[in-house]
């Protein structure tokens, strides 16, 4: 059995193993794990992926496979979820949530106007270093992450589960902060105002199984998983 086969066995076993934990969420979750389990490598199928509730892009309703281009925006209503894929990055969409997607001068920036996403970003954004998130109250440089993100108006919640990020609070830049980390070790607040913008905060309204289900629907493990049932740290 060569190394590629292994793998694929052990992503088999432990996305098997979570979805009948329930670990995954309900509604559509043995689709999202058929994918899972196909997707060898990049590029991964973009699209939807799965749909729960109400989830619209633009004034036009989601489908299975539909695709988010730039200047496009995916809402979700009340009891709406979606995880989709745009090119090697992959998207988990809470209710009651607003996305924009925007290209310009080869710089790829997300809106979050209000909303909850968890989001995993394929590792050639290390170098490209061409992704921004915005928020209200904050704007999020992504190098090759996951993170989730809840956006609301007076602030903004930011957990880098892995990765790096520089966080630039808009109500003072000069407050920017770049955070590296392997595993949820320093999740903040982003406030509107105040001489401290940025105060830690607890791991919240995310899991390790979703990280996991979200970069294997793009062929990868997330780097605190060594794909074998055990953390890398």
């Amino acid at each position: 059995m060569n190394e590629q086969e292994i793998e694929r066995l052990a992503r088999r076993e432990l996305l098997l193993k979570l979805a009948a934990a329930g670990a995954l969420g309900a509604g559509g979750i043995l689709g999202l794990v058929r994918d899972a389990l196909s997707a060898g490598s990049l590029p991964a199928t973009p699209g939807f992926r799965r749909l729960k509730g109400p989830v619209g892009v633009d004034n036009t309703r989601a489908s299975i496979g539909l695709n988010v281009k730039p200047g496009q925006t995916v809402m979700t209503g009340e009891g709406g979820e979606a995880v989709y894929i745009i090119g090697p990055d992959a998207f988990l969409q809470r209710e009651k949530t607003k996305v924009t997607f925007e290209e310009s001068g080869g710089v790829q920036l997300m809106r979050i106007v209000t909303g909850s996403l968890l989001s995993v970003f394929g590792k050639g954004r290390e170098k490209a270093r061409n992704l921004q998130i915005s928020t209200t109250t904050a704007t999020i440089g992504i190098r090759g992450t996951g993170c989730y993100i809840e956006a609301e108006e007076a602030r903004t919640y930011f957990c880098l589960c892995y990765g790096e990020a520089e966080v630039v609070p808009k109500g003072d830049p000069k407050q920017k902060e770049t955070i590296q980390t392997r595993h949820h070790e320093h999740p903040i607040y982003i406030g509107a105002a105040g001489s401290k913008m940025m105060a830690p905060a607890a791991v919240i309204n995310h899991t390790d199984a979703e990280l996991i289900l979200l970069e294997n629907s793009v062929g990868r493990w997330p780097p605190f998983y060594d794909g074998q049932g055990g953390s890398r740290y």
